[in-house]
């Protein structure tokens, strides 16, 4: 049976916009470790499942694909956002 996590997209912190950033992504957790290729060096493994993160628009829609597929999922709680103290550049000399 696959598991995978249900986690919600934040704000790119490199960008002002707010696009994609309320939306849910279903990850699937790897079934098999990473090694490390004989010829390339590079870590790799045989599980395709890794490559793939499904995007739904509300919490509710990522869970009901995944117990109509019979997935066993995780609920990754983010951390609250920080919250900007908004003040004046003097303020800094009281």
């Amino acid at each position: 049976m696959a598991q995978a996590r249900i986690y919600q997209r934040i704000k790119n912190s490199m960008q002002s916009g707010r696009a994609r950033a309320g939306q849910w992504v279903l990850e699937y957790e790897p079934a098999e470790a990473m090694r490390p290729d004989p010829l390339t060096g590079w870590a790799g493994s045989g599980d395709t499942r890794g490559q793939v993160s499904l995007e739904f628009p509300t919490l509710d829609a990522a869970r009901a694909y995944a117990e109509r597929e019979g997935i066993v999922v995780e609920h990754v709680v983010a951390a609250a956002p920080k919250v900007l103290k908004i003040q004046a550049y003097a303020d800094n000399f009281r």
